[in-house]
């Protein structure tokens, strides 16, 4: 089935630096679809740092099983990532598939298996044949370049209908320092670990305890808080690599999380996970509209985070935001239903600029005109502020449309 692009897709793409000490290569091993890359492979010429967060599903593919064994070593070489197939709910299969693509990336690599990492992203119980690219991985090495990111990013998509990417700069000890991350996803999102797949890589020299620490603190409030389906995926995978190359420049190696030294850099890599985060939403199978929904007011940040994801994932309300339909009333539903602390009487929304609802019911200067306006917009605000303490939090989702029923009524064939 063939989607036209998202028309929330960024208007133009970064120009995407090589980053020292990572390169990459794409191959088209025709796992599902034709006449398009489906494997990315990323090397890693020297030993790198890594860090990685997954999905907390209960079913887990064979890659998240694979990657989260070697994370403890925290050192990478090379990462393999396929399309089309996501390895999932595959059994004896699905590890066979990911101990032959390891030993294969190994042998092309020259490095040992436990510093290898594996990602899979499509369909959920089809056994993948690993050899299809097994074979490619030694030519793909010798061909891989720095410069390579947006070829990367197109060769993870699935369903997604643009290449998502991201770069930063930051200093440390003065000196400059690049972070580059490309990411896939438009549906199965969901917290926690919203995006499927990311691959972010920095050339900073950090120990892996360190970026482990950065990233479990950067996903809360970026990829934690995105949703486009309420369905979290299976093989959701974020891996965080600093290749260590900007000590040849200088840069101290950062081993401690609270060294000051990092403040620049934690604020460039959260920028940039919360921009791949919300590419992912502008995706949304289907979207038109993308919708950031903030709560105020409640008795706590994790109490309004919750609030927030209720009205988010709510099918009734993202179905009014797709027909411009300004229905607060479904607002109200999706507060009362969250099961955290609301005082009805207290509730006052807003869509955009204008409220709609105060005190516990319809704003006496209420224009439907004024709020039609509002969701006539491609970017909607939704706001509730509940009045009983100061918790806020924000979440991103985007409208549900018949175009989202299509895309996933015939996704296997």
């Amino acid at each position: 089935m063939s989607v036209s692009v998202s028309p929330l897709a960024p208007k133009s793409y970064p120009a995407m630096p090589a980053i020292d000490g990572v390169r990459m290569a794409t191959a088209a091993a025709g796992i599902k679809y034709k006449n398009r890359t489906d494997v990315l492979l990323m090397v890693f010429d020297r030993p790198a740092s890594v860090a990685g967060v997954f999905t907390r599903s209960k079913c887990p593919s064979a890659p998240v099983d694979f990657c989260r064994a070697n994370l403890p070593h925290g050192v990478a070489r090379a990462v393999v990532v396929n399309s089309g197939n996501a390895n999932a709910f595959t059994g004896l299969k699905g590890k066979a598939a990911t101990t032959l693509t390891a030993k294969s990336a190994a042998e092309a690599v020259g490095c040992g298996e436990n510093e290898v990492y594996l990602a899979s992203t499509g369909v959920i119980g089809e056994p993948l044949d690993a050899t299809k690219f097994a074979g490619v991985l030694g030519s793909m090495q010798t061909e891989a370049t720095g410069d390579f990111w947006t070829e990367a990013a197109k060769a993870i998509m699935t369903t997604d209908t643009y290449p998502k990417v991201a770069t930063r700069t930051a200093e440390i000890d003065g000196v400059k320092v690049t972070i580059n991350g490309i990411a896939k996803g438009a549906g199965m999102i969901a917290p926690d670990m919203a995006t499927m797949l990311s691959f972010v890589v920095t050339d900073a020299a950090i120990d892996p305890h360190v970026l482990q620490v950065l990233l479990a603190q950067g996903v809360g409030p970026t990829f934690n808080a995105v949703t486009v389906d309420s369905d979290t995926s299976t093989s959701d995978t974020l891996l965080l690599f600093a290749t260590g190359a900007a000590a040849d420049q200088g840069q101290r190696k950062i081993e401690k999380p609270d060294d000051p030294h990092l403040d620049a850099f934690r604020a460039a890599l959260n920028d940039l996970l919360k921009d791949l985060a919300l590419q992912v939403v502008r995706d949304g199978e289907g979207a038109r509209k993308m919708v950031a929904v903030t709560i105020t007011g409640a008795e706590s940040d994790l109490s309004a985070k919750r609030i927030a994801l209720s009205v988010a994932n709510s099918p009734l309300v993202k179905t009014a935001v797709a027909g411009e339909d300004a229905n607060w009333g479904r607002v109200v539903m999706a507060v009362g239903k969250a099961g955290e602390p609301a005082d009805r009487d207290r509730l006052a929304i807003w869509f955009g600029d204008v409220r709609v609802a105060v005190n516990g019911e319809r704003d006496p200067a209420y224009s439907e005109e004024a709020t039609t306006a509002v969701m006539e917009q491609e970017d909607i605000a939704i706001r509730v502020d509940l009045g009983l303490g100061d918790g806020t939090a924000t979440v991103w989702t985007c409208d549900l449309t018949k175009e989202y029923v299509a895309i996933n009524g015939d996704y296997r064939s």
